[in-house]
């Protein structure tokens, strides 16, 4: 039922979506659509919080104007809702009301501005309070002027009108707390857009299929988390599939240097009823300005930028993030950065798991100095595995995720697998499906060799190999071809030469009879 439901709401949310589509490109009205699905999530939350509150007095929300009691009523409620959701909402300014008053006696009434108000009114609420952090510049996003909604106000409102109207006959069904099937959905419509959305899609989201698999490696034996953190935590996905694995994570920290994804993110967080005393998303550029910088983390998982350009500022080096390794990586490859940035962060009973180009597996100067120091001076390298290309949003290349641990249950040696001939082709995408995930997080929990997909390798292996991570030097997947029958060939030929001879003798009869020369 739940399945069905889910469902269903995502197909409802998605063509709501489309009636946008036509006005502007999928970044813009992805931005539009998912703002006004979170106002109708607050809006829901707060009726709802605001009635539980009033029932021992036998009013609801909308009851309390008007009453001999209002003002006081109303400074009580707010104060409870700081605190339980961190904002507070006038009944005036609930979804439903603004989508009332739009369409009001059947005509298209003017409620930009009033619209605009009530965003404002939502983050000024928290002004002061421990949650002004995490809801201010919320809406930042939702430009109500702006003229990819339309030529004219008249036609900005007529827009904005029909998409509140659409969305209000949706029932959210936030009543049943035991089902995150809205916070379900919205991941769907993020994941919606990601696939329409080219290289930038990359910026915000991470495919299900991968950060499942990030998000069973950093769970294996467990079933609670202290602490999950993600550096470049883009739309908050990795984050929160990270918490569908365990029965509890008590806080989510992330970094995300784009604002339009960091907005989306803290959205995401609190759309799947994450507390926001429980989070703390940051909006900045980790390498630069890590803003967690003294706290360890229990679990890790990243799927950063490949191959980016960072500062590789020689003031890195007093940093205790890089500096024992007597090397940064390259200004125009990130990648290393981003794995000792996360080192750095983990906790000693922790686990990371990052997404990275293969590169990373073999390139030489700094970048080999510090996968060198990471295996033969600090043996935190668990597994490397290879994913298959064509997997991601944006770019075919292939991929691997490199698991690293401090205190490693198998410290003399080191899995490899070799997942990227275990995919299905859908369209132009290359998915992994369920058995090929199953298969490769088995194979880690289990670290089970198996030939041509997994090799336990010695760290004198490595050590031979001049620590070049490269799969295809661990997991020998050559397939020898069927043996040629040369007798058969032979046979085969003289066969074709005997043909042949017929045809020619055929044609030549032919161009006897009509006169011509043979052509041989």
């Amino acid at each position: 039922m739940a399945a069905e439901q889910k469902q269903k709401l995502e197909q409802q949310l998605w063509n709501i979506a489309n009636t946008l589509r036509g006005k502007m490109d999928a970044d813009d009205f992805r931005d539009y659509i998912l703002g006004f699905i979170f106002y109708k999530y607050l809006s829901t939350k707060m009726d709802l919080y605001a009635n539980t509150i009033l029932q021992p007095d036998g009013l609801t929300f909308q009851e309390v104007i008007g009453n001999p009691d209002e003002a006081l009523l109303m400074q009580e409620i707010k104060q409870l809702a700081i605190d339980k959701l961190g904002y507070f909402l006038e009944p005036a300014d609930l979804f439903s009301e603004l989508a009332r008053r739009g369409n009001a006696g059947g005509k298209n009434n003017f409620i930009l501005g009033d619209l605009a108000k009530v965003l404002t009114h939502i983050e000024q609420s928290t002004m002061g309070s421990e949650s002004e952090e995490d809801f201010g510049n919320l809406f930042s996003d939702l430009d109500l002027t702006s003229h990819k909604l339309g030529k004219s106000e008249a036609d900005k409102n007529e827009l904005i009108v029909k998409v509140l109207i659409h969305l209000d006959e949706i029932d959210f069904d936030l009543e049943n707390t035991d089902s995150d099937v809205l916070g379900d959905a919205y991941e769907y419509l993020i994941g919606q857009f990601a696939s329409g959305a080219g290289k930038k899609a990359g910026e915000f989201y991470t495919p299900q299929q991968v950060s499942s698999i990030l998000a069973q490696l950093v769970t294996v034996g467990k079933d609670k988390l202290k602490s999950v953190y993600d550096p470049t935590c883009g739309s908050g996905s990795l984050l929160l599939r990270v918490a569908k694995e365990v029965k509890d994570v008590s806080a989510f920290y992330g970094q995300e240097m784009n604002p339009t994804t960091y907005n989306l993110c803290r959205m995401n967080m609190i759309m799947h009823d994450v507390h926001y005393k429980r989070f703390d998303i940051k909006n900045e550029d980790t390498l630069e300005r890590p803003q967690h910088y003294d706290l360890r983390f229990e679990a890790i998982v990243a799927n950063p930028p490949f191959s980016a350009n960072w500062s590789a500022s020689p003031l890195h080096m007093t940093d205790d993030r890089f500096s024992a390794y007597g090397k940064l990586a390259p200004s125009s490859k990130a990648d290393f950065a981003f794995v000792q940035h996360m080192v750095h962060q983990l906790d000693d009973n922790g686990t990371m798991a990052i997404v990275l180009p293969h590169g990373v597996l073999f390139r030489g100067g700094a970048e080999g100095h510090i996968r060198q120091y990471l295996i033969q001076e600090k043996n935190y390298l668990d597994a490397v595995i290879g994913l298959p290309a064509n997997i991601f949003y944006g770019t075919s290349i292939p991929t691997c995720i490199l698991v690293l641990k401090k205190k490693r249950n198998n410290p003399d040696n080191i899995l490899f697998i070799d997942a990227s001939q275990h995919f299905e082709k859908v369209k132009t995408q290359n998915v992994l499906r369920t058995e090929d995930i199953d298969k490769i997080i088995s194979t880690y929990e289990n670290r089970l060799p198996e030939d041509k997909y997994s090799h336990l390798a010695k760290l004198s292996e490595l050590e031979t190999n001049d620590y070049n991570l490269n799969i295809p030097r661990y997991v020998d997947t050559f397939e020898e071809e069927d043996a040629i029958d040369l007798k058969a060939i032979t046979t085969e030929l003289r066969e074709l030469a005997s043909q042949s001879k017929t045809t020619d003798a055929t044609i030549a009869d032919f161009c006897i009879e009509l006169g011509i020369e043979t052509p041989f």
